[in-house]
């Protein structure tokens, strides 16, 4: 998320609770504007994301602060301090919003991301969660659910901006308009680049098990996989039916045809599959990402001027962690 573009109204504190900008109208008419040290810290465990991002807001607002980080996507620990920054309060005091707001939602999308991720792994998993979030924010989201480990995004936008390809094929509304699995998944294959995977939808008007088999028979070797998304009114998708197709399609020769779930998957499901040793190649994870809670985060003022202070409950003067890092803003 390096080198993103700050919207405008972040920089005029649109986005600020308002109680920042009264202070900085007071600060000012009272000749106020001491050096100060703040603190971030989350509530809880989790994975941190949105720092980049955070770091391109300093660099706008305050490129001459002094600033320690906790490097994206690292592990953090419950009141871990994982952002420090040293400067006249007026250069950022009417950020705080913002900067927490960068660090709780993404944070919490990447720890979900992480969780699902180790369980499935070394089964890739892809962000599938765009349509639940709004759009102004789907970026982020698939932003997030790469650093938590997800291999990619299924938004150009959001892939983009983890540097990486998006990913996706076939929808339903194709399918359903074309009539046919096998009609849509050779348009598909007639007219999209070659580089692109070749992943037939198999759920829409047949049993799984013989759509794939006329997929693949009529694509051949140019078919890369099948993907499940059997809705809960069929009964959703089954470790049995994973391991139903993959028996069907290798007794017909098509082993190298892969298989990719989606469709209601959460961690449980993800365990539920790796117990029963269901031969699934990926997964498409949606709502168990983008439904995640965000992670509180807190800013305290830990020195002004040069002197330790805090309010009532925390402890005055900086807090010693050896895992942040000074970055330079310019």
């Amino acid at each position: 998320m390096t080198d993103k573009t700050i919207s405008d109204a972040i920089l005029a504190g649109d986005t600020a609770d308002i109680y920042f900008a009264r202070t900085q109208t007071i600060l000012a008419r009272e000749g106020l504007d001491p050096v100060v040290v703040m603190e971030i810290f989350p509530g809880r465990d989790g994975i941190l994301c949105g720092m980049n991002e955070v770091l391109d807001l300093l660099r706008v607002a305050a490129p001459d602060a002094q600033v320690d980080v906790l490097e994206e996507g690292a592990a953090m620990r419950a009141k871990e301090v994982v952002l420090r920054i040293r400067a006249r309060y007026a250069a950022f005091g009417l950020y705080e919003t913002a900067l927490l707001g960068m660090l709780a939602h993404t944070s919490g999308w990447a720890t979900a991301a992480r969780e699902i991720v180790d369980a499935a792994a070394p089964t890739p998993v892809i962000s599938f969660g765009a349509r639940h979030v709004h759009p102004n924010v789907s970026a982020q989201l698939e932003y997030a659910a790469v650093i938590g480990g997800c291999v990619t995004g299924a938004t150009p936008a959001g892939a983009r901006l983890a540097g990486r390809q998006p990913s996706g094929t076939i929808p339903h509304a194709m399918v359903l308009i074309f009539g046919d699995t096998v009609k849509a998944a050779e348009a598909f294959d007639k007219w999209m680049p070659r580089e692109i995977n070749r992943t037939a939808l198999v759920d829409t008007f047949h049993d799984e098990a013989e759509e794939s088999l006329r997929v693949a028979q009529a694509l051949g070797d140019r078919l890369w996989g099948i993907r499940l998304d059997t809705p809960s009114e069929r009964g959703r998708v089954t470790p049995d039916l994973v391991k139903e197709i993959r028996a069907r399609l290798d007794q017909a020769g098509f082993p190298k045809v892969k298989i990719v779930v989606s469709g209601g998957v959460d961690l449980e499901r993800v365990k539920l599959f790796r117990a029963s040793g269901a031969p699934v190649d990926a997964y498409g994870v949606g709502s168990a990402i983008s439904g995640a809670p965000p992670i509180d985060f807190t800013g305290d003022l830990k020195e002004i001027d040069g002197k330790p202070i805090a309010k009532r409950g925390r402890i005055p003067g900086i807090t010693n962690n050896p895992r942040l890092k000074r970055i330079a803003l310019r």
